[in-house]
């Protein structure tokens, strides 16, 4: 029960995040120029290197911890912080700078050659960014390779969906509309912040259960 409720959330959070429908109109821009078979190896690629580098946090997550003398209270909080500013900008209705590229880093992309824009902008930051990687780290932050290959496996069915989207993409962007997507984008936003507000809450709790068990 409590690996499904690790699945729930990492999957939530990863979905938020990267916020397929939004990116959906960068990976569009991005492939205009390609054939529909170069696009979607760029969309392959694309979800195959972000799920790598997911998996190579979530699973090393706790190595960095002892490298670096990092403990969990602390990525918690950072990584609360981070994923609820990253929320809080996408309920404004602007993309978080953290996570999306911006118009130039875009622009410089879109001259490059064939695929290389499936490394980057689109695996990283867009579905690999800061948050991402936070919110991995933060969900594999146990002492069990169980919570790790969970929160791994939540990533990789948000990958196979994303990927799946990004196929269908200039069907689904007619049929949304653009009005749709920005509240899509928001309710996203929304669900995120609660999220990393909930990080940060128990962040704290673990950094400071003297002064939280006196507040209770």
């Amino acid at each position: 029960m409590e690996l499904f409720h690790t699945f729930s959330i990492a999957f939530m959070a990863f979905f938020a995040i990267m916020n397929p429908s939004a990116t959906l109109p960068v990976y569009l821009s991005l492939t205009s120029s390609e054939s529909p078979a170069t696009s979607k190896t760029i969309a392959l690629r694309a979800c195959l290197i972000a799920f790598l580098i997911v998996a190579i946090f979530s699973l090393s997550g706790k190595m960095l911890f002892e490298l670096f003398g990092i403990s969990i209270s602390a990525l918690r909080i950072a990584g609360g912080v981070l994923i609820f500013m990253i929320g809080y900008q996408m309920v404004q209705g602007s993309a978080a700078t953290a996570q999306h590229p911006s118009n130039s880093d875009q622009h410089a992309a879109q001259q490059e050659e064939g695929t290389n824009v499936a490394i980057s902008p689109l695996a990283t930051p867009m579905m690999a960014g800061p948050g991402t990687i936070a919110t991995a780290m933060n969900l594999s932050a146990h002492n069990d390779i169980a919570h790790s290959l969970v929160t791994i496996a939540a990533f990789a069915l948000l990958c196979f969906i994303t990927y799946l989207i990004y196929l269908g993409g200039k069907p689904l962007v007619r049929f949304l509309g653009q009005n749709i997507m920005t509240v899509i984008t928001r309710l996203m936003g929304l669900i995120l912040a609660v999220i990393g507000v909930q990080m940060l809450v128990t962040g704290i709790h673990s950094a400071f259960p003297a002064i939280t068990s006196v507040v209770h």
